[in-house]
């Protein structure tokens, strides 16, 4: 039994310490204030936390959760959307009210996992590009703050890759340290309390983050979540309770500040791999504990934010790159893999990156609808030549 509780202690340790700070900082991005950042991140730790111990034990199956990364990611590259937090709590509803409908409405399900490749994964590298283009620009503006955390992340990378990212937090926790002092610890909230948010539900914001948002953690990392199982040959589980959980706690979240709540895709080969034990069978007590352990990382939640607001964006921002850079040429290589599908991929991944808004709805949502009506026109064409 202490394999799949050592498993289950990594893959939460690791998946909270890679990506909190992304968190906190697309939740500042889009107007909270360090105690609702605090609070969203909390509640995200719960309501996912939640999940896996739930649903883990009724299917006996290691169903790990996680917050939408890429969602995080989203935001930050939204930031110009609304300054208003309770604007973007409504798009966070939303989403989580599409992603409930998404379990409910079969239709709904075979139309989203129907997105075609291409689109989904331009629109995921698209927003995915500002972040982990961060370690770049810190390094040439910032190259005494940066530049130990991306040799740490490089070095770990090729010795242990699973604690490259874990690794250079703390060198990044070392390097604010010494650049802000110990001032950031008396701001820290020791025991983190959730506030509630009232949800204002703007059209424009809704369309330019909540649908978006959406998209991106259905396709970025549910979809992906499902996938995972598939290929550890466990019995797929109920896609609708899964769905239904997960946009369920993610409109609970979202009231509370958190931006969204998924099916794991990374951490879930850590707890559903076989190093979290050897018997299929008993790997289900590795999400569990996964899931007991967010319940705890919650506390942390205000250490984090104030630490990321003491913190120069940048920097912040280079150990979310590093974090996010996996995904990041995942989504390349998804996107680009059949070559007929090239022009897409590549109009779809632009308008995003351009970060163009029209009539107050931003790049995301265009990069969807444009490259759908690119992939339209070629492919109608193409029939009519063949």
């Amino acid at each position: 039994m202490v394999q799949p509780i050592v498993a289950g202690i990594v893959g939460a340790v690791t998946g909270f310490a890679s990506t909190f700070a992304l968190v906190i900082a697309g939740l500042t991005a889009v107007g909270a204030s360090p105690a609702e950042a605090a609070s969203g991140l909390l509640a995200l730790c719960i309501t996912q936390g939640l999940l896996a111990v739930i649903l883990s034990l009724r299917f006996r199956t290691p169903l790990s959760f996680a917050w939408s990364s890429p969602g995080a990611a989203l935001l930050i590259a939204a930031h110009s959307t609304t300054e208003h937090f309770a604007a973007a709590v409504g798009a966070f509803v939303v989403a989580g009210v599409l992603t409930l409908l998404t379990g409910l409405w079969p239709a709904l399900t075979r139309a989203v996992t129907g997105i075609p490749t291409p689109i989904a994964a331009a629109m995921l590298a698209g927003i995915l590009f500002p972040i982990c283009l961060s370690p770049v620009l810190a390094s040439v503006r910032s190259p005494l703050l940066a530049l130990p955390i991306i040799v740490v992340w490089l070095v770990l990378y090729r010795l242990a890759p699973r604690w490259a990212v874990p690794a250079a937090l703390v060198v990044t926790i070392v390097v604010i340290g010494m650049s802000a002092g110990t001032s950031w610890l008396g701001a820290a909230v020791v025991a983190p309390r959730v506030v509630f948010v009232a949800p204002s539900f703007d059209p424009l914001v809704i369309v330019s983050l909540g649908i978006p948002l959406y998209f991106v953690t259905m396709a970025g990392q549910n979809v992906p979540g499902f996938a995972v199982l598939r290929t550890l040959d466990y019995p797929p589980p109920p896609a609708r309770t899964v769905l239904v959980g997960v946009g369920g706690m993610s409109v609970v979240a979202g009231l509370f500040g958190g931006h969204a709540v998924n099916l794991a895709a990374l951490s879930a080969a850590l707890m559903a791999g076989p190093d979290a034990h050897p018997e299929r069978s008993k790997r289900w007590i590795a999400a569990v504990t996964g899931g007991v352990v967010y319940l705890a990382l919650g506390v942390c939640a205000g250490l984090a934010t104030s630490l990321v607001s003491a913190s120069p964006p940048l920097i912040i921002q280079t150990v979310a790159g590093l974090a996010m850079l996996g995904a990041f040429i995942a989504g390349l290589t998804s996107a680009f893999e059949a070559p007929q599908h090239r022009p897409v991929a590549a109009i779809t991944f632009l308008v995003v990156v351009s970060g163009i808004a029209i009539a107050g709805i931003g790049s995301a949502f265009w990069g969807l609808v444009v490259g759908g009506v690119v992939m339209l026109w070629l492919e109608t064409r193409r029939r009519r030549t063949a």
